[in-house]
């Protein structure tokens, strides 16, 4: 039986090249592809993600650790069969109107990805229209929107309600995060949940679809 634990390992170093060369003896031994994912890929961003909450580990570090997990994915990707990999729910996520910024939502998105989800990044600056288009486009559960100015928190509030006017609100759980974001606020805007990491964001939206 395959040994995962230096794969895993090399994923938590966020060492990429050891990931692929590892990846690729896996590969020349004929192991699964789908264990070489989810045994040893999957299983060391795991890790990741529970040292990054409790703050044993860093954004940079994390960054590094999920790079290195792609590219890993990326290499055995191409041996599964057609349908072999299931997706957990897709996550629309976004910066919403007049907000820029960038790290911490893309972050989230790199996490929940590396947790199974299928995830669409609409990006910065999305307006509530755009984060409509996508949740019908994508038949996603779940709506991730982003803020780092308290002068754009109450767009929140309106994407919450354009998901609501264009009849898709019933459908979707719509999460908040970012720093100016309390519990207070998101229980006032009426959203389903708010994390104040990324971390934090995975295992919300875990919850909410089970």
């Amino acid at each position: 039986m395959f040994d995962f634990s230096g794969l895993s390992d090399a994923v938590i170093a966020g060492d990429e090249d050891v990931v692929l060369d590892l990846a690729q003896k896996a590969i020349s031994a004929k192991v699964d592809p789908l264990s070489i994912i989810n045994d040893g890929l999957i299983a060391g961003m795991n890790v990741v993600g529970a040292r990054f909450k409790v703050n044993d580990m860093y954004v940079p570090e994390v960054l590094m650790s999920a790079a290195a997990m792609k590219a890993g994915v990326a290499l055995v990707k191409p041996l599964l069969k057609s349908g072999e990999t299931t997706t957990k729910g897709t996550v629309i996520i976004g910066t919403v109107t007049g907000d820029l910024h960038d790290i911490g939502k893309s972050l989230v998105g790199m996490m929940l990805e590396c947790s199974g989800y299928a995830v669409v990044d609409l990006g910065v600056d999305v307006s509530g229209d755009d984060f409509v288009a996508a949740v019908k486009a994508n038949d996603a559960r779940i709506v991730a929107l982003s803020c780092m100015l308290t002068t754009t928190m109450l767009q929140m509030k309106t994407t919450i309600e354009v998901l609501a006017t264009q009849g898709i609100r019933k459908n979707v759980k719509v999460i908040i995060g970012g720093a100016p974001i309390t519990q207070e606020f998101a229980d006032n805007i009426g959203s389903d949940g708010y994390a104040t990491d990324a971390a934090g964001a995975v295992d919300l939206v875990t919850k909410l679809l089970n």
